[in-house]
């Protein structure tokens, strides 16, 4: 079973990664809504524990989580 949210955060060192990697929080969210918001958390802890450290891991997850609001927004169109 994966690590908890607050649990895998607290094991990022970066500073402004781990505040980066906070955006892609999805427990809370409705199940539908968390199953389109999971996968990028997933990816957006990949980038922030396996990628070089440098500005373009930070940028990364900056584009990562408006390409999650995009797809959250999606499910959320029209209701």
């Amino acid at each position: 079973m994966p690590k908890a949210f607050a649990e895998r955060q607290q094991a990022i060192t970066d500073d402004e990664v781990r505040e980066a990697v906070q955006f892609f929080k999805f427990e809370h969210l409705p199940k539908d809504l968390q199953a389109v918001s999971k996968p990028f958390y997933e990816l957006a802890y990949r980038v922030a524990t396996e990628l070089p450290d440098n500005p373009e891991r930070v940028m990364t997850l900056r584009k990562l989580v408006e390409a999650k609001d995009c797809a959250v927004r999606t499910l959320l169109y029209g209701r």
